[in-house]
């Protein structure tokens, strides 16, 4: 389709050769021969009048014109794909559709688990497609290369809207044979216990309750620190090791792992877990609908 000269198709290949900053690549991104990611080029170098993408030595490098092209173009594939994922009607039992969602561990197991089993009875054609955050999640989610991230405000870009799914509580929790827990936890005794941190990505980012701990200024023994919440309870069995766990986290995991959990002997804050989506999405009724899901599974 052509709009004011312009293949629209070639917007995609624009936006890919952008990001990727290389033809070969790009073209396996699109499933096209490098020859015809090599055209589509050629073709945008003509119509928009500008290189767009320079060698220099080993890479490519987009022109300040491209630069400026860039989130123009993003902002037009999102709201295209938004176009196409909107109707005035949403039927679940026959609509087919891929939601991809960014959320940790925790929440995956702990309540999106659920999610897709109860989907598999309602929409047997919706997909989901489950992404562990890393460091680009934010901007992967700001380019409308998904649909929802699910986390804490503070870990959520503002300019785009958020929705609070649930709250959660904090435990803590050890292996069910501790003889911490055969009497009613101190604060003192959670304290003089080797600790189980959590630390996710690449860069090492301190997780919603071992931030809470350093604000508070408790005094912590770290003896082990994993990479996924998942880890933790494994980490914890055969020890005196404790740790500070999500609440739907450690009732789920004691079914499965031979740990149990107490209530915190002293005060700690609640944990907001929001739903955010790019802001072209707000009318997007599917995905409110899938919202109101995850909602309703986090509440039971």
């Amino acid at each position: 389709m052509r709009y004011k000269g312009l293949d629209l198709n070639l917007l995609l290949a624009l936006d890919v050769l952008l990001e990727v900053r290389n033809v070969s690549r790009a073209a396996d991104r699109l499933g096209l021969s490098q020859s015809a990611m090599s055209a589509a080029l050629a073709r945008l170098r003509y119509y928009f009048d500008d290189e767009l993408l320079v060698v220099e030595g080993r890479r490519m490098h987009p022109t300040p014109y491209a630069e400026q092209l860039a989130s123009h173009v993003r902002e037009c594939l999102v709201a295209t794909d938004t176009l196409l994922a909107t109707s005035r009607a949403f039927d679940p039992a026959t609509a087919e559709r891929t939601f991809r969602i960014i959320g940790s561990d925790y929440v995956i197991a702990s309540v999106l688990v659920g999610v897709a089993r109860r989907l598999a009875d309602i929409a047997p054609g919706i997909r989901l497609e489950f992404i562990l955050p890393e460091e680009t999640a934010a901007g992967r989610l700001d380019r409308g290369e998904l649909d929802l991230m699910i986390s804490p405000p503070e870990f959520l870009l503002p300019s785009h809207p958020m929705e609070e799914l649930y709250v959660e509580t904090h435990v803590i929790a050890g292996w069910r044979d501790n003889p911490i827990f055969q009497k009613p936890l101190t604060e003192k005794g959670v304290f003089s216990a080797g600790h189980v941190a959590v630390s996710l990505g690449t860069h090492r980012t301190t997780t919603f309750g071992d931030r809470q701990i350093e604000l508070l200024k408790y005094d912590r023994r770290i003896e082990a620190v994993v990479s996924s919440f998942m880890m933790v309870p494994w980490m914890l069995v055969g020890t005196d090791r404790l740790a500070v766990m999500h609440r739907r986290l450690a009732v789920m995991m004691a079914d499965h792992v031979a740990i149990t959990h107490a209530a915190l002997p002293f005060a700690f804050p609640d944990m907001h877990e929001m739903a955010q989506y790019h802001r072209t999405r707000v009318t997007d009724i599917g995905l409110q609908w899938l919202i109101s899901q995850i909602r309703e599974a986090a509440a039971r």
